[in-house]
């Protein structure tokens, strides 16, 4: 199994995945853009790493 993931993801999603990963015991790791330091995701998820400004050719497709 899993120890951790990368969620790749954003918002509502991301917050479901990041709930599945709680209930199977698996760490989580979100990744985000300047624009969504303040996203749920990002406060739910154990790890948050900020990848870039908000322009998403400058971050989640760099």
């Amino acid at each position: 199994m899993f120890k951790k993931i990368l969620i790749a993801n954003r918002g509502e999603i991301a917050v479901r995945i990041i709930k599945a990963c709680r209930e199977l015991d698996i760490r989580t790791v979100a990744v985000f853009s300047s624009s969504d330091r303040n996203g749920l995701h990002t406060q739910y998820a154990d790890e948050a790493i900020e990848i870039g400004p908000p322009s998403p050719l400058e971050s989640y497709l760099n």
